[in-house]
C-alpha cells in the first residue's frame, strides 16, 4: 500500500527538481532550435515565393520580348520582301522593254526582207508568168 512519509516528499521534490533541470537543460534548447528552424523555413518559404514571382515576371517579360521580336522580324521580312518584289518588277520591266525593242527591230528587219523579196518577185513576175504560160500551153510565147 502507499504510505505518505518523508520518502514520498523527497521523491516529489526530486521529480520537481528533475522537471526544472530537464526543462532548463533539454527542453528550452530544443524548443529554441525548433523555433529557429521554423523561422528559417518561413524565411525560405518567403524566398521561394519571391523567386516564383520573379520567375513568372521574367517568363512574362521573355514572352513579351519574343512577341516583339517576332513582330519586328515579320516587319523586316515584309520590308525585304516588298523591296525584292519592287526590284524584280523593275528588272522585269527592263527586260520587257529590251525584249519589245528586240521584237520591234526583228519585225522591222522581217518587213524589210519581205519588202525586198516582194520587189524582187514583182520584177520577176512577168518572166515567171511567161514561163508558166509556156509550160501550160506547151509552147513558147
Amino acid at each position: 500500500m502507499i504510505t505518505i512519509d518523508l520518502t514520498m516528499l523527497i521523491q516529489i521534490a526530486n521529480m520537481l527538481l528533475l522537471i526544472v533541470v530537464l526543462n532548463a537543460v533539454l527542453y528550452k534548447p530544443i524548443r529554441s532550435i525548433i523555433e529557429e528552424r521554423q523561422k528559417k523555413i518561413g524565411g525560405l518559404d518567403e524566398g521561394i515565393d519571391q523567386f516564383k514571382k520573379n520567375a513568372v515576371l521574367r517568363l512574362d517579360e521573355f514572352g513579351q520580348k519574343m512577341k516583339d521580336a517576332r513582330i519586328r522580324a515579320k516587319k523586316e521580312y515584309e520590308t525585304a520582301r516588298n523591296a525584292a518584289l519592287a526590284e524584280s518588277s523593275e528588272k522585269l520591266a527592263g527586260i520587257r522593254k529590251e525584249v519589245d525593242a528586240q521584237k520591234t527591230g526583228q519585225l522591222a528587219e522581217i518587213e524589210k526582207q519581205f519588202a525586198t523579196a516582194q520587189s524582187e518577185l514583182q520584177g520577176q513576175i512577168s518572166g515567171f508568168a511567161g514561163d508558166m504560160a509556156g509550160k501550160v500551153l506547151g509552147r513558147a510565147l
